[in-house]
């Protein structure tokens, strides 16, 4: 058996925090808002996977209202995403992740960005595939308030 999922996340940008995607730290004058690391594209995949899995969404495994995941990194939320996705019986296809920012410009940071996630979730790094695109200043991603992601995955049963 097969099933697929979608993740979507965004979050604002501020002043004072480092940006953080897909586990790596991106050099920029903001970075983004959130309880935890606020890791878009990390919290996309993770979204993806568990609505793949029938298994709820970000909010109801890693809730904002609880401090244990205040600040924490979105990689190691993701690693327990693995934990309950071969609880379940499943293991991952593939993922396509599309991240959608004005600024600061992401392709040279794609390749590590996608190990990181490989090594979180035990897969191949080829099973991964990160796109990064602008929105030619439309909207809140192009005005630069924002970055938002989307991801779809395959799981398979095991």
């Amino acid at each position: 058996m097969m099933r697929v999922g979608h993740g979507y996340d965004v979050h604002r940008l501020t002043e004072g925090r480092p940006l953080i995607l897909g586990g790596v730290r991106v050099p920029y004058d903001r970075g983004l808002d959130g309880h935890s690391d606020a890791d878009v594209l990390t919290h996309a995949v993770i979204d993806a996977l568990l609505g793949a899995a029938g298994l709820g969404d970000i909010g109801q495994h890693f809730p904002d209202t609880d401090d244990r995941y205040l600040g924490i990194s979105s990689m190691l939320l993701l690693s327990e995403t693995a934990k309950l996705l071969k609880k379940a019986g499943w293991r991952v296809g593939n993922i396509d992740v599309t991240l959608i920012a004005q600024a600061p410009k992401l392709a040279r940071f794609l390749p590590q960005m996608r190990d990181c996630l490989a090594a979180a979730l035990s897969i191949a790094p080829g099973a991964i595939n990160l796109k990064a695109t602008t929105e030619e200043h439309l909207g809140f991603t192009g005005r630069g308030e924002g970055i938002a992601c989307h991801s779809v995955c395959l799981l398979i049963d095991n």
